[in-house]
Order: C-alpha cells, then structure tokens, then sequence
C-alpha cells in the first residue's frame, strides 16, 4: 500500500511511528509506504505521484490530500483537478481510495461537528473510484484525539488506522 498525502499521512503531532501508515500496516499485515508530507497540497502530491509509483509498485493507494489546499484558500477547482489527475494517474496500476479531508470550519470544530469537503465526494462520483468518508473529520471533531486544531495525536491517529482497516476489510481491499 502506498499512502499519498499530507501532514495527517506524515504523522504531525504525534511520536514516530505513530502516524496512521505504520499502525495500518500493523493492522493489516500489508507493508504500507508513508508517502505524507507535512504542507503538501494536492498538486504538490500530484508531482510527486509518478515516482512514488515507479518506486514502490502498490497494489492499493490511499490518497489523503487537499487541507492545505483548503487552508490556503486556493480554488477548489485546482483542488479537483489535482485530485482528479491524482486518481486516475495512480488507478493506471494501482487500486485506489479517496479519503476525504474534512472543510475547515472553526464553528464546527467548536462544537465537533467537522464535515468532509464536498471536493472529495465530487472527484469519487467523477472517477468512480470508492471515497472512505468522514474518518478525519470524526478524528479532528474530538479534542482528546488531537494534538493541535487541525492533527491528529498516537490516539487519534490510532483510531483513524482503526477505522480505515475495518472499511478496506468491508471493502474486501485487504483479508
């Protein structure tokens, strides 16, 4: 598996080895590559795609990209786009899963009430490829799993790998 991303896939605010990537990969017994890092945006990732995958040859990719797009306020139509081109680069060799980032919203992360963007179900309905929906925002919407307003901490992290592995078992992506 490859995880292309963010900060959220990298691990921010939480100790190494903690991210999201590494407890999956103990859940699922897949190796798992952690391809996140910290400020990239979709079309950053979008870059860096074709060697990622000329380097690790996944059989699945899970795409979690575009809060920095979202915080920086750039257009969500570039947003799509890079998401767009993003999936159908990878899906050329590779399964691939959209994993939808939540819309930045103080008020709702006030009141834990934290929405996916409405980008993620767009670009899924668009390529067809399958959206895991609201796993980040039912993170980021808890204060005890986060470390600042917008990472995750190890237990927040934990119970996103947790639920993402119980969706690709649902989805029969992993035994």
């Amino acid at each position: 598996m490859l995880c292309l991303g963010d900060s959220l896939t990298f691990g921010y605010g939480a100790p190494a080895g903690t991210a999201y990537p590494p407890v999956l990969e103990q859940l699922t017994g897949h190796v798992v590559q952690n391809a996140g890092i910290n400020g990239d945006t979709a079309e950053g990732a979008l870059a860096r795609l074709p060697a990622l995958l000329q380097a690790n040859t996944p059989g699945l990719v899970l795409v979690s990209i575009g809060g920095n797009d979202f915080l920086r306020r750039l257009p969500p139509e570039r947003t799509r786009a890079a998401l767009t081109s993003i999936v159908q680069t990878a899906a050329a060799s590779a399964q691939v899963v959209l994993i939808a980032q939540p819309e930045p919203a103080l008020m709702a992360l006030a009141t834990g009430a934290l929405k996916d963007h409405e980008v993620y179900a767009e670009v899924a309905s668009a390529t067809g490829v399958p959206l895991f929906a609201g796993g980040w925002a039912h993170v980021l919407s808890r204060p005890e799993l986060r470390s600042d307003q917008i990472h995750a901490n190890a237990e927040g992290y934990k119970v996103f790998a947790e639920r993402l592995a119980a969706w690709l078992r649902e989805q029969k992506y992993v035994a």
